[in-house]
């Protein structure tokens, strides 16, 4: 499909969510083998859970039409009416999901702030709910690797595993919001099975780094997934002939993560410009993935007012608040992008 040239020129930094589809993408989503998923009886989706099942060494996958209804499926399934929700307070489930645990799944979110966006048992134990009667019991605890707002951090295994044990004890499950999983096995040079393997339910997207231009995916045992079939259709999540999507997520997942690697070394070259402009404030040392989360307040402009001329010169970015934005890289994003983008900013900051 030909680009237009201001399309060319434009670099797109708000969200890894922005990619489009690769022509081989376009091509397998054309020629997809489908049938009704609903009846289970679509080959290509069949292809992609089975598949995703055997990358994470679970029983069981299933293919949803977004993060956010997976991460509410699973929430859904892990706890009652009424039950608590530990998560970290800057955490996606928990700012971005339109309060659907509490609307829909019916639980309340128990959020924990913590400095960095890594939760550990020494935070979480204290705010689990003492077994009286009159108080709402916790009955979950979302983990989520990597952490969205603080930076595309990366969710260290072992304190993974720890928050795993000590909640398991105590008869709490851990899901785990992995929508950029394969970013953080990336960064740490080991297995998505490897860095989940305690967790109880999984979530990860094939709509964010990995390019796919919808979806998500379920991972869990088959019981678990026996479960988050009747959900999604109960929230409207039954696709019938999505082939024609899982085509284009099966080339995501089989090919894609191959690509995160150059996605990482931009953003490191990216925040390492950021940190030499006049008034703008991030250590490149903390960036460990794909995100870059910056403050703008000594630029003498507000975010929304630095996003606003960036934007005037076909460079889009991200305002979190008065003080603070986000960049993104993703495989859509050049070495060249990156450069123009800074070239971009640096004559905005100079004027």
């Amino acid at each position: 499909m030909p680009i237009s040239s201001e399309l060319a020129q434009l670099v797109d930094l708000r969200s890894d969510t922005v990619t489009r589809p690769t022509p081989e993408m376009r091509q397998a989503m054309a020629e997809a083998e489908v049938g009704d998923d609903v009846y289970g009886e679509d080959p290509t989706v069949n292809r992609l859970q089975e598949r995703a099942a055997e990358i994470f060494q679970r029983e069981a996958a299933l293919f949803v039409p977004s993060g956010s209804m997976g991460n509410m499926i699973a929430i859904r399934i892990h706890c009652d009416h009424g039950r608590e929700v530990i998560c970290e307070a800057r955490s996606h489930v928990y700012n971005f999901e339109l309060a659907s645990m509490a609307a829909i799944a019916g639980c309340l979110a128990r959020p924990i702030r913590t400095d960095d966006g890594i939760l550990t048992w020494k935070l979480i134990e204290p705010a689990i709910s003492p077994r009286i009667y009159y108080r709402t019991q916790t009955a979950l605890v979302v983990l989520e690797n990597t952490h969205n707002w603080a930076g595309g951090v990366v969710l260290p295994p072992e304190v993974q595993e720890e928050i795993c044990d000590h909640a398991h004890a105590r008869g709490i499950p851990v899901h785990l919001d992995a929508a950029r999983i394969f970013n953080a096995a990336v960064a740490l040079g080991k297995s998505v099975a490897e860095i989940t393997r305690k967790v109880d339910s999984i979530m990860f997207c094939l709509s964010k780094g990995l390019g796919a231009p919808v979806g998500s995916m379920l991972v869990g045992s088959r019981e678990f997934i026996e479960k988050a079939r009747i959900f999604r259709k109960m929230f409207g999540g039954g696709m019938r002939q999505v082939g024609v999507l899982a085509a284009a997520g099966l080339i995501a997942l089989e090919k894609h993560p191959a690509l995160l690697p150059r996605d990482h070394q931009n953003a490191k070259i990216l925040a390492e410009g950021l940190a030499a402009l006049p008034g703008v404030r991030i250590d490149p040392q903390r960036v460990q993935t794909n995100i870059l989360i910056f403050d703008v307040s000594d630029t003498g402009m507000s975010a929304e007012q630095l996003s606003a001329k960036l934007k005037a010169q076909a460079v889009l970015a991200s305002w979190v608040d008065a003080r603070t934005m986000r960049m993104v890289t993703h495989y859509d994003v050049s070495a060249q992008g990156i450069e123009r983008a800074l070239r971009v900013l640096r004559t905005i900051l100079s004027c």
